[in-house]
């Protein structure tokens, strides 16, 4: 890939040509990009471009195009109205430009704050069953799952609201704490994931304590344009059809862009389990924005609306047949074993979850001279309703109403002796409200302050940031009154204490602390850089942790918090070293990260050693806190064999290790000295041919295959039945995919024909919450809980729209 970076002319425009190393000629189609202005150009036939309305400022610019040398440079567009760049073909794409735990762009080689990408070919290319699940053959990277929709983000073992999920730099607010439900995003809007493998509760605050992943959308198109596209997916494992569209425009500056998405599926299948009843799901998004590129900056208005209807699996079976059943009383005293027509079915049963996620914000850069102002504003309604009555169906019992305000101001001060500074502050105001029967965490409100400072400069061959920040979050959660509704039998919420139960009590507390990071990048020659890193994050208790007092809906537990919670605190190192040349491109990696405070879950007994049981057919777990140590390394090479560059051969490897340390009056014993949900060792290798030659009608063709290897995991936190070890596996992907062109070379088509588990694998992953789902733990077959997808086939259709 290549980026080619513009300056501004007197009349704030940039200008120049783009041409081949080898050849001399021009090349059309390259990618001209600032991100800091989040403006660009393409090249046009001859190879020249040209870009308007830009300020007079040092900004990164950007050029790339497939198969050549990505150019990052910085340039002072005070002084500089033409620039030619000279890209070179390369087999490796070695250079990029990322946003996320940082004050500006900033290219990834030099950055040395953990970060790893992937780009929308990757995303296109590869069999994904939601936008989480797209990054978790990362390494370091996993996901907690509940079935192909339901996905968790964890990196290096940590996960739930220890990971904070962006989008566009946004915070994504919508219960996190929850298991059963996933990340309200429609994943064709996404157009680039940027992660951050480490604290980042400088530039984020309390959330972030293990890491960021930032799902961003694609830049505006060049200006004097007006382009689209349509997406059609089948996927034949559950039958998933997805179609979505998308048309951006731009005109002289005013941007605009809109995307409108459906996707359902029926249950997925594997060879133990057949049709896993609960998992089918309908979905339904719609987002955009309008805004402004000019000379002083950008703003922009974007929204977006997410609406997903998601079965719920509870994993109950017939005990002689192993076919799975459902509940069809309140009394729950028998249930009929599930019909083939049903386990087929797109229709979505009586009782499921509806997750309503709308969003509007407006993002700002207003430069000012040599600084800028950045400003950030935006509110988030997050409804989620779980149907629980098979005989009340249109009652639901868990009903949260979560509203959400988020500030984010930075002020970039202008650059003085190549140090780069930028102060800021952030943080959000929270309203959660119930309106359900079923209560597992009480009404809260939570207001979130948090100044900081980020510094960073470039030595020649010596890159070094840092920053401080502390964060405040005021938390207050009320009373709850409930008595029992006379027709329904339900538990309803009441003003008076008078005859009523309660179930929650008042509760406030102000949580603080103080986080910051340190690190360097020294490039030791062309091919070598080294990079470390030292962190120090925080991140407050959520409220199911410190209130819960309940049955948490999809889980089969009855959940208590626990109000003496401290924040958690962490102390995170991070060591690196790269190589990077035309032909070969490698990096490992090593981490070290202690915790202070862990809040982890664990099982309640009673006197006799047994389950505490408070609601029938529900383990009772309570949060605990204690010291936690997380360490591994993980490692990636990538070869194009010379003068086989059209082959590529990645491989990557990660391990991770997590103890629990004890302390805060819990003693460790072996069966509870290893933290839960850690993944195992895992392997990444993929064979992969790109023909960049034209055949007639045909460009672009790729084909790969691939094997992902999971180890055993006997690591596990396994007191009280807690959780068990996972054997190991191996799975096979594979994937062909092509563009469609006409006699003059324009794209008609992109076609993709991807698989995943190709041999039909049956299998568990160690962080499928649905390895748990089991009734009869001593049936005949020796397996318990359900298993993961098997054999899933993709056929992915992208007609690109230009007008």
């Amino acid at each position: 890939m290549i980026l080619v970076y513009n300056i501004l002319n007197a009349q704030n425009r940039i200008s120049g040509r783009i041409t081949d190393q080898e050849t001399g000629m021009g090349i059309p189609g390259v990618t001209i990009y600032i991100p800091d202005l989040k403006t660009g150009a393409l090249s046009d036939t001859s190879g020249f471009y040209k870009i308007s309305n830009l300020p007079l400022s040092k900004v990164i610019v950007q050029v790339s195009f497939v198969g050549y040398k990505t150019i990052v440079e910085t340039i002072d567009l005070s002084i500089t109205s033409t620039k030619n760049f000279v890209i070179q073909q390369v087999a490796a794409e070695m250079n990029e430009v990322v946003f996320t735990g940082i004050s500006k762009a900033t290219e990834l080689k030099r950055n040395p704050i953990p970060i790893v990408s992937l780009e929308r070919k990757q995303l296109q290319q590869n069999l994904n069953t939601n936008i989480i699940d797209a990054i978790t053959k990362l390494p370091g990277v996993s996901a907690v799952t509940t079935g192909p929709n339901v996905s968790k983000p964890f990196i290096h073992g940590l996960g739930y609201n220890r990971v904070l999920t962006l989008y566009d730099g946004v915070r994504q607010e919508g219960q996190q704490w929850g298991d059963e439900h996933g990340v309200e995003v429609d994943e064709n809007t996404v157009d680039r994931i940027e992660v951050v493998k480490g604290p980042a509760s400088l530039t984020y605050g309390s959330d972030a304590l293990a890491g960021v992943v930032n799902l961003l959308s694609a830049p505006p198109i060049p200006d004097s344009t007006i382009k689209g596209h349509i997406i059609t997916n089948y996927q034949s494992n559950n039958g998933l059809i997805e179609t979505s569209s998308m048309l951006a425009g731009n005109s002289n500056g005013l941007i605009w862009e809109g995307t409108a998405t459906h996707k359902q599926a029926t249950n997925y299948q594997n060879r133990y389990d057949g049709r896993v009843y609960g998992t089918a799901f309908n979905e339904t998004d719609l987002s955009g924005y309008i805004g402004l590129n000019k000379r002083w900056g950008y703003s922009h208005l974007n929204f977006s609306l997410f609406d997903d209807l998601q079965k719920i699996p509870d994993g109950s079976r017939d005990s002689t047949t192993r076919k799975f059943t459902k509940q069809i009383t309140e009394i729950d005293t028998f249930r009929p074993i599930v019909s083939n027509a049903e386990l087929n079915s797109y229709k979505i049963a009586p009782l499921h979850q509806h997750v309503q996620h709308y969003k509007l914000y407006s993002s700002n850069n207003f430069i000012f001279g040599k600084s800028k102002l950045g400003l950030v504003l935006g509110y988030q309604q997050n409804i989620r309703r779980e149907f629980s009555h098979p005989e009340y169906p249109e009652i639901p019992g868990l009903y949260l109403v979560l509203n959400t305000f988020t500030y984010d101001i930075k002020y970039y001060l202008p650059e003085f002796k190549g140090w780069e500074t930028t102060i800021g502050i952030n943080g959000m105001y929270q309203n959660n409200t119930n309106k359900g029967t079923e209560f597992i965490i009480p009404d809260y409100k939570l207001f979130d302050l948090g100044p900081f400072a980020f510094v960073q400069k470039t030595f020649k061959k010596l890159d070094i940031s840092g920053g401080i920040r502390f964060d405040n979050r005021f938390f207050n959660n009320n009373a709850m009154y409930t008595t029992t509704d006379s027709q329904t039998g339900f538990n309803i919420q009441v003003d008076s204490p008078v005859g009523a139960t309660q179930p929650f009590y008042s509760f406030k507390h102000t949580f603080s602390g103080i986080s910051g990071s340190i690190g360097a990048t020294y490039k030791i020659s062309n091919e070598f850089l080294v990079k470390g890193n030292i962190a120090r994050g925080f991140r407050a208790p959520n409220i199911a942790e410190i209130s819960a007092n309940g049955i948490h809906p999809g889980t089969l537990i009855y959940q208590i918090g626990n109000t003496n919670f401290k924040p958690e605190f962490n102390l995170q190192e991070d060591l690196g070293i790269s190589y990077i040349s035309y032909h070969v491109t490698g990096n490992i990696e090593v981490f070290n990260n202690n915790i202070s405070n862990y809040i982890f879950n664990q099982k309640l007994l009673n006197n006799l050693g047994q389950d505490s049981i408070i609601v029938k057919g529900n383990q009772t777990f309570k949060y605990q806190q204690a010291k936690a140590q997380l360490y591994g390394w993980e490692a990636n090479l990538d070869i194009h064999p010379h003068p086989l560059d059209w082959i590529h051969f990645a491989n990557s490897i990660s391990v991770i290790y997590a103890l629990n340390k004890g302390g805060n009056g819990i003693h460790v014993t072996d069966s509870s000295k290893y933290l839960p949900f850690i993944p195992p060792l895992h392997t990444s290798t993929e064979l992969r041919v790109n023909m960049n030659r034209k055949f007639r009608h045909f460009s672009a063709l790729y084909a790969k295959i691939g094997m992902e290897y999971y180890a055993k995991q006997s690591r596990v936190y396994s007191a009280d039945n807690t959780e068990t070890p996972t054997p190991s596996y191996k799975l096979f992907n594979a994937g062909l995919g092509f563009d469609v062109i006409n006699n003059h070379g324009k794209v008609l088509a992109n076609i993709n024909i991807l698989a995943n588990n190709i041999t039909d694998v049956a299998y568990q992953s160690h962080l499928s919450r649905l390895k748990y789902f089991e009734p009869y733990p001593n049936n005949s077959t020796g397996r318990n809980g359900i298993y993961n997808m098997g054999r899933n086939i993709s056929f992915k259709l992208i007609v690109p729209l230009s007008f």
